[in-house]
C-alpha cells in the first residue's frame, strides 16, 4: 500500500465516529410503474439496473427520514444529542425553502446545541456536506459534527414522465464526524460546471419560476432532464475526479479497497469502474434495491457496506459522485473509528 503519511497534517484528523441510514418502508417494484407509464421492468433492468425502489409516506418530509438516520448514527457513534454542536443536511428536496431542514432535524433529535445549516449540491450533496464537516472539525471550530444525505425524491417526481419517474427513490444517511488519530479522510476534490446547469434540474418553485397555476399546469415542479447528455458527463466527471484525487494523493487503485460510488445507474457505475481499471469486487451498489436516492445515495451505500462487512477498519474507501449543477467530487477515507 502506498504511503499517505506524507500528505499535509491538515488533510489527517477527521474521523467517522458513527454512521446510519433510514429507508422507508413501501417498497415499489418495477412491476408497479408498469402500470402507471409505458416501460418494462426488463426495459428498466436493462437500462438501470434498477429492480424496485424506497418510497416515503404522504405525511413523512425529508426531515423525517433525516432524523430517523441521524438517531442511528448518534446511537453507533455513541454520542448523546447534546454532544452535537453542528448538523449539515444536504438535500436537494427540503421541507420547505425556510427553514433549513436541519433545523427541523435539531428539533426532532433534540440536538439543542447545535447550529444548523442545509448545503445544496443535488446528487453530489453528501460529499459536499461531508466536506464542509471534515472543514469545520479539522479546524477546531466544532468538535461534532452530524453530517446527512436526505432526500424525498418522490415529492419531485413527474409520475407521468417515463424517462425521470423509473429512477429515483427515497432515502436518508447520516454519519458523525470528530476528530481523533490516524487518517481518517484523507483528501478530496470537488468541482462544478454552471454552464450546463440546464440538462438536469426543476426549473420552478424558485425566483426565477415562481409556484403559479400556470407553472403548476406546465409541471415545472418536477425533475427535467437531458438523459443521454447527463449520463455522458456523470462518466466523464466521475471518472476524472477519481483519477484526480488518486494522483494528488500518491495512490494507486490497488490500494482502494472500497470504491462507493453515487448510485445514479448501474451502467453509469460500471462504466466508471472499467474506466478506473478496477475489479467489480472493489466496487460497492445498492442501486438495484433502492434507485437514485441523490444525496442520500452514497452514506447509504457507506453505512449498508460497513454493516455487511464490505468495508472493515484500514481499509482505504473512494467515495464519486456526480449531480446536478453540475456538480461532482471524490473523496478518499481510510475506515475507521481513529482511536
Amino acid at each position: 500500500m502506498a504511503d499517505v503519511s506524507s500528505l499535509p497534517p491538515r488533510l489527517l484528523p477527521v474521523h467517522f465516529l458513527g454512521t446510519g441510514s433510514y429507508l422507508p418502508e413501501r417498497v415499489m417494484p418495477n412491476s408497479e410503474l408498469e402500470s402507471m407509464v409505458d416501460t418494462s421492468d426488463h426495459w428498466i433492468v436493462t437500462r438501470t439496473g434498477l429492480r424496485e425502489r424506497r418510497l416515503a409516506a404522504d405525511d413523512q418530509a425529508t426531515s423525517d427520514l433525516a432524523s430517523a438516520a441521524a438517531d442511528r448514527a448518534l446511537q453507533d457513534a455513541g454520542v448523546a444529542p447534546d454532544d452535537v454542536d453542528l448538523i449539515l443536511v444536504g438535500t436537494s428536496t427540503p421541507d420547505m425553502l425556510f427553514p433549513s431542514t436541519a433545523c427541523f432535524v435539531q428539533k426532532q433529535i433534540g440536538a439543542r446545541n447545535a447550529t444548523c445549516m442545509d448545503i445544496e449540491a443535488a446528487c453530489s450533496g453528501f460529499l459536499y456536506t461531508l466536506e464542509v464537516g471534515r472543514q469545520f472539525v479539522q479546524s477546531g471550530a466544532r468538535k461534532c459534527v452530524l453530517v446527512i444525505g436526505a432526500e424525498k425524491m418522490s415529492s419531485v417526481m413527474d409520475w407521468q414522465d417515463r424517462a425521470t419517474c423509473i429512477l429515483f427513490g427515497d432515502a436518508a444517511g447520516a454519519a458523525v464526524l470528530g476528530p481523533g488519530s490516524g487518517r481518517g479522510i484523507i483528501h478530496t476534490v470537488t468541482g462544478s460546471d454552471g454552464t450546463l446547469a440546464d440538462l438536469l434540474k426543476i426549473p420552478g418553485g424558485g425566483s426565477r419560476n415562481p409556484t403559479t397555476p400556470e407553472n403548476v399546469n406546465d409541471r415545472l415542479q418536477y425533475i427535467k432532464m437531458e438523459g443521454q447528455e447527463v449520463f455522458k458527463r456523470a462518466v466523464s466527471n466521475m471518472t476524472g475526479s477519481a483519477k484526480q484525487l488518486l494522483e494528488e494523493s500518491g495512490l494507486t487503485m490497488k490500494d482502494i479497497r472500497a470504491i462507493i460510488p453515487h448510485q445514479a445507474n448501474a451502467r453509469i457505475i460500471k462504466a466508471v469502474g472499467q474506466r478506473l481499471g478496477a475489479t467489480e469486487d472493489q466496487v460497492y451498489i445498492n442501486v438495484d434495491k433502492y434507485g437514485n436516492t441523490s444525496a442520500a445515495s452514497v452514506i447509504v451505500a457507506l453505512d449498508e457496506a460497513a454493516r455487511e462487512g464490505f468495508v472493515k477498519a484500514g481499509d482505504i474507501i473512494m467515495f464519486v459522485v456526480f449531480g446536478a449543477g453540475f456538480t461532482w467530487g471524490a473523496s478518499l477515507v481510510e475506515w475507521g473509528r481513529g482511536q
